[in-house]
């Protein structure tokens, strides 16, 4: 709530609230307030988005434990797992645009793998058959 004494409260502690002012709005609004108020509402709408998606997709909404401290732990473990998947995704990403040409979007042989090696000792070890070009079980 932006009651007035939370207002006082966070100026004391020098902490800045988005949104509109208390009583009548103004008739004017310098653009930098409107700046400023437009780049809150996409803080605030990221954040709230990952409240959405921890809810839907990680059971947070499901979060029903007795003590305080433990509801604390599980909401704390909730976002630990949103956070790791994220980081996962993002590693997943730079991985795989290793092996593909940005311009075109096909795979590219990486340099630090030599597929004919590797080709040859699956042909000798009777992985592959290159006359049929198939895979074939190891007996």
């Amino acid at each position: 709530d932006r009651t007035r004494e939370n207002r006082n409260w966070c100026k004391e502690r020098g902490i800045r609230i988005s949104g509109p002012k208390l009583g009548r709005p103004p008739k004017n609004v310098s653009e930098e307030e409107k700046k400023q108020a437009h780049s809150d509402e996409c803080f605030r709408n990221a954040i709230e988005g990952k409240f959405g998606q921890a809810k839907r997709r990680f059971s947070l909404n499901l979060v029903m434990t007795k003590l305080p401290e433990t509801s604390i732990t599980s909401i704390a473990i909730t976002f630990l797992v949103v956070n790791l998947c994220k980081l996962l995704r993002q590693f997943l990403s730079l991985f795989l645009s290793l092996f593909t040409n940005n311009r075109t979007g096909k795979l590219i042989k990486p340099p630090f793998i030599n597929f004919d090696y590797t080709l040859n000792n699956f042909h000798v070890l009777k992985l592959i058959d290159l006359s049929e070009n198939s895979w074939s079980k190891v007996a």
